[in-house]
Parts: C-alpha cells; structure tokens; sequence
C-alpha cells in the first residue's frame, strides 16, 4: 500500500501531469495550495513557480509531491482529483461493495470486507476504467479511509495489473 507522496513517485509522468493539469484547468483552490505547498517546501515563493511555464511549473510540482514532505499536499490533490474528475469510478466501486454512497463519497466503511466481494469489485473497475488510474484510487482508498482493509493491501501487494511503476 502507498501514500499519497509515493503514489506520485510510482505514477506514469502522464498520469501525475494529468492530475496537476485537471487542478489547473479546474480546481483553481487545490491548485494554488498544492501549489503554495511545494513553493514552502522547496523555500521559494509561490510567485516565481507560478512565472515559470506552465511544464516547467507542473514537472516541478509533481517532483516535489514524490517527497515525503508534501504527503499531506499530494493527498489533498488525488482526493479532489479522484472525487471531482473520477466520481463514476468511486460510485462503481463502492456501489459493487454495497456501501452506501452520494456520488462515490461514503460516511461510514465496514471495518472489514468479504473476499468475494471485494474481489469481484476490483475486477468490475479494472474492466470499466483505466487500469493506472484504478491503481491510484485503491490504493488512495485504502491509506486514506480508516478502514484500512487487510485484503485490499493484500490484492494491490498481488495483483500485477494493480502496479504502479512496472513496465506495462
């Protein structure tokens, strides 16, 4: 299972600029703190990263995500990422799991989950949106929540398709 600042170090280039680009295009508010977050760290000011071209900004963004410094930074971007530009993929999930869900988002998680069922869940994502993608997501889903679900660990640690970094 990885954190959030590790999901950013094993991610396609593709995938990561993907996501500092949808906050860019259309979620200026996670944009400019994440934005904020890594000029702190990297002990510059907000100004000068935004002056830079727009590539140069994003690869240096995502550089500094990777590190485990931004871990919080790097959370907060996949959370608004995944709930505002992959919401079917999170309502498909949680609706295969039987959990109760507005839009991909649940209150409440079992504190374990079947096998079976959880199993079945992973294939109906894996057939219905990018593999990559759904590698995030799980694993987001699983360092994020408190459930925190063994198996879940279990079948990302297992399942090749779930890999992030291999070559595909």
């Amino acid at each position: 299972m990885l954190t959030s600042h590790e999901l950013f170090g094993f991610m396609s280039p593709a995938l990561a600029n993907d996501i500092v680009a949808f906050a860019h295009e259309s979620d200026k508010p996670t944009y400019k703190a994440t934005l904020a977050a890594v000029a702190q760290a990297r002990h510059l000011r907000p100004v000068f990263l935004e002056r830079q071209p727009r590539p140069q900004q994003h690869s240096e963004m995502i550089a500094s995500l990777s590190r485990p410094a931004l871990d919080a930074a790097a959370g907060g971007l996949l959370r608004a990422w995944l709930v505002k530009k992959h919401q079917a993929l999170l309502a498909d999930f949680l609706n295969a799991l039987e959990i109760k869900n507005e839009d991909g988002v649940a209150e409440d998680l079992p504190a374990s989950m079947d096998d079976a069922t959880l199993k079945a869940a992973v294939e109906t994502l894996l057939a219905k949106h990018p593999a990559e993608v759904t590698a995030v997501y799980l694993n987001a889903f699983n360092d994020m929540n408190q459930a925190n679900w063994p198996n879940l660990k279990t079948l990302l640690e297992s399942d090749p398709r779930l890999q992030l970094g291999a070559p595909s």
